[in-house]
């Protein structure tokens, strides 16, 4: 932390009040928020020099073109550590979370953040060929200077091996690869000296007093147009609705008009095949973080990205690649008999779960089965489960059945809402947290691993005529990530055993009864 006070003393005369880490996202670079007496900035860490150059750079340029992205103010002399200017804690992503309609439509708020958002990518793809530096803007990039047919080819070798293999589809690596190279070709036809933000997204927009401000754009580099637009409009947790693509498209094309005149039908068919590169990418991404790295959340988005993959087969996308289209109906086939699957395993689930609730042969007791005949009123499972969200700093909740046991989960090692100030008023029962915790999947992955540890305690609880059994999930405040936690299992449980749950969120005051 030496270098950042230092550097934020040389910067202001004054030595920084705190430095407050933030979470950080994909990458291995941290983030902190360095307070003072009359200036916060962002302190970054990097672990590369030349990416960190690469983003120094091009917020440079971006400045001086009048873009409204964070000013880089103090570099060290190694250039791992640099000072920003501080955007703020809201993300165009937590806005739009907030203000979805039930219907999945957004209000004004959000669907005006969403235009101004738009409508400044143009002015970042084009600022290279305005600026009539288009060589030295790109000569920077990192970890390469143009989207080329090596960088593609990457990106569909990584859905081939990571996703295809794993998944098991056996296919003719010759004629997908002739499919790969038609398809690389279509997708370096515009050989414009634009700029490609390659990660343009709405976790990666900032607003600030109502105003967009852009980050996380080291990993830029030349590149066709559509790529940025196919990524932000086809990202899976925005959930943008095709009425909703469709005008942020007609807005997109309404600013690119002072730079390059396109008529729609031409720019969407051109977009669609960055569409379906950009499946083929997350697809990739999918198998190895789901199917190879076992994490719940990925391996539950593949069959959304399955279904926008159809979505692209039915609108003709894939016409011109054969061997691709028959990979990809096979796929959807392949989706359609696993989703079959999960139905039917969830429908076995159930009967079992009604099994539990009804044999006559389960009894009822505080501690210990019983023995003998009884009546049918004592033979009647009547377990009730106690869940609690909690505070450590509070302590953790006792047990007032007098059993003990049960168990106490520690909801700490995943991402913490609380540290972002539009979070901070919410508990784990409002949907912009649910959305937020559920994007970032650490949740799903911890809550995966007490599922089945609960479910079978809870069935041998039934089993052997207890009545009592008490889960605990405790976090920093008791507010998002345990009260989450701890609603979702209380349900979980409730509708697979139907047995009585009691719900209660400590710190909040909040108590529900599901019977």
């Amino acid at each position: 932390m030496q270098v950042i006070s230092d550097l934020y003393q040389q910067l202001t005369g004054q030595e920084p009040q705190n430095i407050l880490p933030l979470a950080g996202a994909g990458s291995n670079r941290r983030y902190f928020r360095v307070q003072g007496d009359d200036k916060t900035l962002i302190a970054v860490i990097g672990t590369n020099p030349e990416e960190n150059e690469a983003f120094i750079d091009l917020s440079q340029r971006f400045k001086q073109g009048n873009l409204p992205v964070p000013a880089v103010l103090a570099v060290s002399n190694d250039h791992m550590v640099y000072l920003q200017e501080d955007c703020g804690d809201l993300s165009l992503y937590a806005q739009m979370a907030h203000h979805r309609q039930e219907d999945g439509t957004f209000d004004k708020v959000a669907l005006d953040a969403l235009i101004a958002t738009i409508h400044e990518l143009p002015h970042f793809q084009f600022l290279p060929i305005v600026s009539q530096t288009a060589n030295e803007f790109f000569s920077h990039c990192f970890p390469q200077q143009e989207m080329d047919r090596t960088s593609i080819m990457f990106d569909l070798n990584y859905f081939k091996y990571c996703f295809l293999k794993l998944k098991g589809v056996e296919f003719n690596e010759f004629k997908l690869q002739q499919d790969f190279e038609r398809l690389a070709d279509d997708l370096l036809a515009d050989h414009e000296d634009t700029f490609l933000y390659r990660d343009f997204q709405s976790r990666n927009v900032m607003l600030k007093d109502g105003k967009p401000y852009f980050i996380d754009f080291q990993g830029g580099r030349k590149g066709p147009i559509y790529y940025d637009v196919a990524s932000f409009l086809w990202q899976s947790s925005a959930k943008f609705s095709d009425e909703v693509r469709d005008q942020l498209i007609d807005e997109y094309l309404d600013a690119l008009q002072s730079y390059k005149p396109l008529a729609k039908a031409d720019f969407l068919s051109q977009l669609h095949l960055f569409v379906l590169f950009r499946i083929l990418q997350v697809l990739g991404a999918y198998g190895y973080r789901g199917l190879w790295e076992k994490k719940e959340y990925f391996t539950n988005s593949i069959p959304l990205a399955i279904r926008n993959l159809q979505q692209e087969l039915t609108m003709g996308t894939c016409d011109s690649y054969p061997y691709l289209k028959g990979i990809a109906q096979m796929l959807i086939v392949q989706n359609e008999e696993d989703e079959k699957g999960r139905a039917e395993e969830l429908a076995k689930k159930e009967k079992v779960a009604a099994y539990l609730q009804n044999d006559k042969t389960y009894i009822q007791h505080d501690s210990l089965p019983v023995t003998g005949e009884k009546s049918k009123a004592q033979r009647k499972p009547n377990l009730l489960v106690r869940i609690f969200s909690f505070s450590f700093k509070e302590g953790v909740p006792a047990d007032e059945s007098g059993n003990g046991g049960g168990y106490v989960f520690d909801c700490r090692s995943t991402h913490n809402p609380g540290r972002y100030d539009e979070f901070k008023p919410l508990t784990g029962l409002d949907q912009p947290v649910i959305d937020f915790l559920e994007a970032d999947g650490e949740i799903l992955t911890f809550l995966d691993s007490v599922y089945k540890i609960v479910d079978f305690h809870v069935a041998r609880f039934i089993e052997r005529g207890f009545t009592n059994l008490q889960i605990s999930f405790g976090c920093t405040g008791g507010r998002h990530r345990s009260v989450y936690s701890a609603q979702h299992v209380a349900e979980h449980i409730h509708q697979k055993f139907g047995v009585e749950v009691h719900i209660c969120h400590r710190e909040q005051n909040i108590t529900q009864d599901l019977k």
